[in-house]
């Protein structure tokens, strides 16, 4: 078996370490012998997404959003809805996530039109919503805790098209208001958290994987690895946040 993971402005969207997902990811396929290709698509790169089963847009500020407005218009925005559609698995991180919806609204009233590809919109504020966070991810998808990192000012809302990843346990998540955190559409996976999120949350790691894997392979289930450090740090983090 191979994977090919398609690392999506790498250049430009690269906060808090989001890199650490891609690396999480190939050492986790390569410890079990499953080959694994990472390709960066920066700002004006020509590729084909349909090359490739995983991709993966982490976190970027406001300034970074905006200056990816004119690559996306270009025909990249079309072509990650078409991806999306097909099913092919992605892994989308703060500023990531927010661009695979329909639009943000600045602090200062801007619109900027984004991907469109989730039934969801974000609106910036001035305060911030930062520290660690905690969250339940639904049965649906996968059932395991989180634990991470959020730093930023945009309130994300879920249109009756998307899902929550999760229920909010500690922490702000998608808006501080109703609970719920990041989004699950087909096979996209959103969230605010950074830390980055999969190293300290394994089982979460092997679901989305598998999650890539399956499409292509069909039902494919990973033997387990020797997670004892990073559940260390996951089991860590639960109970400092649960008091």
């Amino acid at each position: 078996m191979e994977l090919r993971i398609c690392h999506l402005y790498p250049d430009v969207l690269n906060l808090y370490g989001d890199q650490g997902n891609i690396i999480c990811m190939s050492r986790r396929l390569k410890s079990r012998g499953i080959d694994v290709s990472v390709t960066g698509a920066c700002i004006g790169d020509s590729c084909r997404l349909t090359d490739f089963d995983l991709f993966f847009i982490g976190g970027g500020q406001d300034f970074e959003q905006e200056v990816l407005l004119g690559d996306l218009a270009s025909g990249r925005a079309a072509d990650i809805r078409a991806a999306v559609d097909d099913g092919k698995t992605f892994l989308t991180i703060c500023g990531g996530y927010q661009m695979m919806g329909t639009h943000y609204v600045t602090s200062d009233g801007v619109r900027c039109d984004f991907i469109g590809a989730l039934d969801l919109y974000t609106v910036g504020r001035n305060e911030r919503m930062i520290g660690n966070m905690m969250f339940k991810c639904s049965e649906q998808n996968g059932g395991s805790m989180i634990v991470g990192f959020e730093n930023h000012s945009g309130r994300t809302y879920l249109g009756p098209g998307c899902d929550p990843l999760g229920t909010v346990v500690c922490g702000s998540g998608n808006n501080g208001e109703d609970g719920t955190e990041g989004a699950r559409y087909k096979n996209v996976f959103g969230s605010y958290s950074h830390g980055p999120i999969l190293p300290k949350n394994p089982a979460f790691a092997d679901f989305v994987l598998e999650n890539a894997l399956s499409r292509r392979y069909g039902e494919v289930h990973l033997d387990p690895l020797d997670d004892k450090f990073e559940l260390a740090a996951h089991e860590y983090m639960i109970a400092r946040l649960a008091k």
